[in-house]
């Protein structure tokens, strides 16, 4: 049994021995605080189960959570309670473990990173600070300062740390700021509120004691939320830095196959945005594995293989080691990669490709090829199911022998469509990306037979291709494109994604 801190929501601050014990876990159960993203790293067989407590408001009562944790662990299982910062700061964590030793049962903590320290680090300020104070105390703020018997000694606290640190306070500032002034806090003294702190939707207010809680009404802050009161809030004007990357507050859809998408995802993650998965394509093997196999058994005849995407290289490797063979098979063949992702997967196997194009399209290859003289040549060109002809009939035409044989397929998944389209039509889109011209028809596809509300969406969202073929599919249907990079690659569009947005 394990009780662990699963941080403040920033995927990045979970700590590793948390994500293990999530990966080994026969059930884990999460509260509303613990980013839903951490499920991903349990087994697909492991029991998921929500006890939400947010804002006030237990899906499941404590004590239920208390027996259900109890109950798990008595059949032996493998459990995780994964709780939001750290399970023994205003966690509740160590009632639970009360539970547990209670019960006769073993468990271990894996601490977490509090939102405490961490929020007002991602909004830039520290709490403490050679110039401005040496001592820092955490505080509920989840009593009401209202009752008449309080457990937090008001008299003291107010004046007795240089910086105070309230959670879950948001729904009690008036009374938080008018009880810190009447015993002996300066109204004058600097206050911020930080709303969702180290998601890619933080929100950060600063005031004073006596001005705080009008400017946060007016912003509309609401729970969740931290309240830091101290001279050190005046350092965010200097040391802010979350809040300033270039694409943060930006909510961005990638379309882009979960397989390939890690990448993608990540770097714009990164530079702020909150991304959006929202696969139009998966990748699964051919039907057959026969055209290919066939093809590999015979591999000694081809002058060329050409890989126009990165699957194709992956398949096509997958399966020659499937038949015994391995790279030293390719030995006199010349290899063509349409762009360096492509090529980088043969540059991780100490095989350099003897043909990189400049532009990474077909027919640039066909251009490059023209060079190399492929008439009379046999050419293996392992790839999608389906995929433009330009390639292999401008090389037909240039006297070459082309074999196609399908190395995997593009299906069209359904996830996520309902979710994804009502944060379309409510405006919480700011741009959709197109990685190929599959993934603009399926993005369409999957909206069934609402192809003129789509339309209507986009017309309020910029959309990012990652070259001219993708942007003319998507044109196709009526959608305009704001941003095409100048290289058709991942790193190129991200760039021109930040440059536009800079721009913007």
């Amino acid at each position: 049994m394990y009780l662990v801190g699963a941080g403040p929501g920033d995927p990045g601050l979970l700590t590793i021995k948390g994500r293990d014990c999530i990966s080994r876990a026969d059930v884990v159960i999460y509260d509303f605080l613990a980013n839903p993203l951490f499920l991903e790293y349990a087994r697909k067989e492991a029991e998921i189960i929500y006890v939400g407590k947010q804002g006030g408001h237990h899906t499941v009562a404590q004590e239920e959570i208390n027996a259900l944790i109890v109950e798990y662990a008595r059949l032996g299982k493998n459990v995780v309670r994964l709780k939001g910062g750290d399970p023994f700061i205003f966690g509740r964590g160590g009632e639970e473990a009360e539970e547990l030793v209670d019960a006769g049962l073993d468990f271990e903590v894996v601490p977490g990173i509090t939102s405490a320290i961490a929020v007002p680090a991602y909004a830039g300020i520290p709490l403490t600070h050679r110039d401005h104070t040496a001592t820092v105390a955490f505080i509920t703020g989840h009593e009401d300062p209202k009752k008449e018997k309080s457990n937090i000694a008001w008299d003291k606290l107010a004046t007795a740390a240089g910086t105070l640190v309230f959670l879950m306070g948001v729904g009690n500032l008036p009374g938080i700021a008018a009880r810190l002034m009447e015993h002996g806090r300066s109204p004058a003294t600097p206050v911020a509120v930080i709303r969702r702190g180290t998601g890619p939707d933080q929100k950060t207010v600063l005031g004073t004691l006596e001005t705080i809680a009008e400017i946060a009404g007016k912003a509309g802050i609401r729970p969740p939320g931290i309240i830091v009161v101290g001279e050190v809030v005046g350092l965010r004007e200097k040391l802010e830095w979350f809040e300033k990357r270039p694409l943060f507050g930006k909510r961005i859809v990638v379309t882009r196959a979960r397989e390939q998408a890690s990448g993608f995802l990540a770097r714009l993650s990164l530079l702020g945005a909150d991304c959006v998965q929202f696969p139009t394509i998966k990748v699964v093997p051919p039907e057959s594995w026969e055209p290919l196999d066939s093809a590999l058994r015979q591999l000694s005849r081809y002058d060329w293989v050409l890989f126009t995407s990165v699957n194709g290289v992956k398949f096509f490797i997958e399966r020659l080691r499937f038949l015994e063979k391995d790279v030293r098979d390719l030995k006199g063949i010349m290899i063509g990669a349409i762009g360096p992702k492509t090529a980088g997967m043969w540059l991780e196997m100490g095989i350099t490709p003897d043909l990189v194009p400049g532009e990474y399209r077909a027919e640039a290859v066909v251009e490059g090829l023209a060079g190399w003289g492929v008439k009379g040549r046999k050419i293996l060109i392992p790839r999608a199911v389906r995929a433009r002809e330009i390639l292999p009939e401008a090389l037909r035409e240039m006297g070459a022998e082309v074999d196609l044989v399908p190395a995997y397929r593009t299906v069209r998944p359904d996830d996520d469509v309902d979710r994804v389209g009502k944060m379309m039509e409510r405006g919480e889109i700011h741009l959709v990306t197109f990685t190929s011209s599959s993934t603009v028809t399926n993005f369409m596809q999957m909206f069934g037979g609402r192809e003129p509300e789509v339309k209507d969406w986009m017309t309020s969202v910029s959309v990012a291709c990652i070259g001219p073929v993708t942007a003319k599919t998507a044109e196709g249907f009526g959608i305009h494109v704001d941003i095409i990079p100048p290289a058709y690659t991942i790193d190129s569009l991200t760039d021109a994604i930040v440059g536009y947005f800079a721009r913007a």
